[in-house]
């Protein structure tokens, strides 16, 4: 049975996952013809976004509001990066989505361990991405296998994996700023 505060927990976590998978990221790089031009990241906050929550709150809670944001995006609304529906289950996307999960527990274990450090912090951010990853190939190969075209497996793990994944690393070191106070917000808790 839910508690009250675990609904606000809840509906907080859903409402950033919403929120921050329609956030492009940006880098502005002003010194490029003088003027204000952007970089756009082919990524979402989404990521950082679900590591931060799961640091916070408890891996129930951020698997709870992640798979109320699936149920949304399938059923309801199109929440996801790039829409949604259930024709999303056809993507290669999805795939990455349901890695999402497994990277929520290996985070989850800088809680249960009561180790929030750096070096813990990057090791398991590291293994956690990459898991993610691991869980989107192997999604996208399923697929591959299931509709017989593996001429499109190689562009599809270049597009959604090996593109993305360095992007994905790099999104750990601005989340090391929030080391230290989430781990003084554990301790007063």
């Amino acid at each position: 049975m839910l508690n009250f505060y675990k609904l606000i927990e809840i509906l907080v976590s859903l409402q950033l996952l919403v929120i921050t998978s329609m956030l492009p990221v940006y880098i502005p790089l002003p010194f490029i013809y003088k003027s204000s031009n952007n970089f756009e990241l082919p990524i979402t906050w989404q990521i950082p976004t679900i590591i931060l929550l799961t640091l916070i709150f408890n891996k129930k809670v951020v698997f709870r509001a992640f798979s109320i944001y699936i149920v949304l995006g399938l059923f309801i609304f199109p929440v996801f990066h790039q829409g949604g529906s259930i024709g999303y289950l056809l993507t290669p996307n999805f795939g990455y989505l349901l890695g999402l999960y497994p990277l929520i527990k290996i985070i989850d274990n800088l809680n249960t361990k009561k180790k929030i450090n750096v070096g813990n912090f990057l090791k398991n951010g590291f293994i956690a991405i990459g898991t993610m990853h691991l869980t989107g190939i192997l999604y996208n190969f399923m697929q591959i296998i299931f509709y017989s075209q593996f001429n499109l497996f190689l562009y599809n793990l270049g597009k959604y994996s090996l593109g993305r994944i360095g992007y994905h690393f790099l999104m750990l070191f601005p989340l090391l700023l929030l080391i230290k106070p989430i781990e003084h917000l554990k301790r007063s808790k």
